[in-house]
């Protein structure tokens, strides 16, 4: 297999090994491709070849199956510890090494991926812009005039130009999302909590996610399973369900920012490409709802001209107290801003954020996601040496806010912009909705963008994933106002639950509209075989826990039975008592409740 066959992901380079391909192979065109690229601003670490090559044919054949990192070139955030190496997080004069591997690096390992280096970022993980560090600059991997994105600048170039199949990075303000936005690539940020920070520097240790970069939706998410998980180490993990990949739900119900909240600061190329954006997410079926961003601009401004920013002064205190001098002088300054607020602002902060959360809450209920710009615009490096602070402030306009709200995101690459740069969208969930988002980011990716990173690669075929329930979750079939983009499909989304699939029943059932409402409700009632109608049903999955909570608060004369489906499955499903539907609105011949609603909207 020629160098120029080696795949960039996971899955094509699984088949590869399994055709003959040596992971020895993958880590020569690793270095290969370092070398060419000659980038001195990406690494901080990069380990010696020799001992990667070691490692790489260290990994034992039988393990292949059971690894599913198997062979898996990665690189890590200098700010992550590596066991043996030193965590600098881009301070050389504060760097030590790390006596353990943070718990991340360890389950990688523990799956079979191959470590390559440690990379650059904006010091002590301040910053969106990828420039912040006394060290070499990475450059953005299109236009080395633009500004690579940060703090995680050295883990998403990596992966862009291909030194990489997915890396590490951190994510406090948008740094997991805001350089992959920049560099064609995926930036999942997983649900605060979600993946242990043990041997993860602090920035702001209640916000703080490490995070992931891959060329797809997909990667991601395979790495992510890797390394998810509740630490009892970590006083801030938490055990989440996060679900699963699947299809994304056929009616979504996105929320974008209003017209009034659309920020692109003069650049014309970035707003017409979140006009291609809008229309692509359309194409998709989405339904796209104007949201008013007011609470979420509100706490985005908490994070650094609110008392937050203690909480990174906190994290540094040591250093701020006795070796300020020594830090990068921006980052300095950025932190330095934490004496202006006392303990009391502390708590005043605190509580207009319990207030903010409730508002974000009354905000995404009835939606799938947000949608929106991963950047909205693309600073220079200039742009950056004439004013440090605020195309950085620019860069966080939608990134700040998420994880203050305890919510997931995932950064997308979308179609190139005119001018030839990248640029994404991200979607944005509630807690535990990670598989959810995932689900549309990985079709709205295949549908808008052709290439990973800048390797000129296309992009791999989007992969058809099992039309089932994820392990340990409960199939339930709706018929009526619980459907994907209809009033009550919120219940369902709120416990946890995940769309599989969309299917008729067997032609055994008839289809009645129910008086009362709002909101209106059907009821399904089970006929002799044959003589009924096929009616339109979707299966979602919930967690145990949901689908318990969800049937304990489904009101007569609706009940939960086992439904026969026309894929040969028997889901539990909605059914109803046959005395309510004496009198009721016959309408089956509409093959189901959407249609039904659309007929007499």
């Amino acid at each position: 297999m020629s160098k120029r066959e080696i795949p960039l992901d996971l899955a094509g380079l699984k088949r590869a090994y399994a055709r003959g391909l040596s992971p020895a192979a993958v880590i020569e065109d690793i270095y290969d491709t370092i070398e060419r690229v000659a980038d001195p601003g990406i690494f901080i670490t990069l380990l010696d070849k020799k001992k990667v090559l070691k490692t790489a044919q260290s990994l034992r054949k039988a393990d292949r199956e059971s690894q599913p990192l198997w062979g898996i070139p990665f690189v890590v955030k200098d700010n992550i510890d590596v066991a043996g190496l030193k965590t600098s997080a881009a301070a050389p004069a504060f760097a030590t090494k790390a006596k353990r591997n943070a718990t991340a690096v360890q389950k990688l390992l523990d799956a079979g991926a191959i470590l390559v280096g440690k990379t650059n970022l904006d010091q002590f993980a301040t910053g969106l812009v990828g420039v912040r560090t006394p060290l070499p600059v990475p450059k953005n991997s299109f236009d080395a005039k633009i500004v690579p994105g940060g703090s995680s600048s050295g883990s998403a170039v990596a992966v862009a130009r291909g030194m990489a199949v997915f890396s590490l990075g951190t994510d406090t303000a948008g740094s997991g999302r805001v350089p992959a936005g920049l560099n064609n690539i995926v930036g999942l940020k997983p649900s605060v909590g979600a993946v242990s920070s043990v041997g993860m520097l602090p920035a702001c240790r209640t916000l703080d996610c490490i995070s992931v970069f891959a060329g797809t939706v997909d990667d991601a998410w395979a790495v992510y399973e890797v390394i998810a998980g509740a630490d009892a180490e970590d006083a801030f993990s938490r055990p989440i369900a996060l679900g699963a990949l699947g299809a994304a739900a056929p009616k979504l119900r996105l929320g974008v920012p209003r017209a009034k909240d659309l920020l692109f600061f003069g650049d014309a190329a970035a707003k017409a490409h979140w006009k291609a954006c809008v229309a692509l997410a359309e194409e998709m079926g989405a339904e796209l709802v104007d949201v008013d961003f007011t609470p979420l601009f509100e706490t985005a401004a908490l994070l650094y001209d609110g008392p937050w920013v203690a909480e990174r002064y906190q994290a540094l205190r040591e250093i701020m107290e006795t070796r300020a001098a020594d830090l990068h002088p921006v980052t300095r300054a950025v932190i330095e801003k934490a004496k202006g607020f006392s303990a009391a602002d502390a708590f005043a902060g605190r509580y207009r954020l319990e207030e903010l959360k409730r508002a974000a809450e009354r905000l995404m209920a009835g939606l799938d996601a947000l949608m929106v710009p991963t950047a909205p615009y693309a600073p220079s490096v200039k742009d950056l040496d004439a004013d440090p602070i605020v195309p950085n402030m620019r860069l966080g306009t939608y990134t700040n806010f998420v994880n203050l709200l305890d919510m997931c995101a995932l950064a997308v690459p979308g179609p190139m912009r005119k001018d030839g740069l990248p640029a994404g969208i991200t979607l944005i969930g509630n807690r535990g909705r990670d598989g959810a988002i995932a689900s549309i980011g990985r079709v709205f990716q295949h549908k808008a963008a052709k290439t990973m990173g800048a390797t000129g690669r296309p992009l791999p075929p989007l992969a058809q994933l099992p039309a089932v329930a994820p392990a340990g979750m409960i199939e339930i079939a709706v018929v009526g106002a619980h459907l994907s983009g209809m009033a009550l499909n919120h219940e369902v989304r709120s416990l946890g639950g995940v769309f599989v699939r969309a299917v008729e029943t067997e032609p055994c059932y008839e289809l009645y509209a129910l008086p009362g409402g709002p909101p209106k409700r059907p009821g399904l009632i089970r006929v002799a075989a044959g003589t009924g109608h096929a009616i339109a049903t979707e299966v979602w999955a919930m967690p145990a826990d949901g689908f318990g909570r969800f049937v304990a608060g489904i009101p007569a004369p609706l009940g939960i039975g086992t439904l026969q489906l026309a894929d040969g499955t028997r889901p539990k499903g909605f059914l109803c008592e046959a005395e309510a539907v004496r009198g009721a609105k016959h309408i089956s011949s509409f093959g189901g409740w959407r249609a039904f609603m659309a007929a007499h909207a």
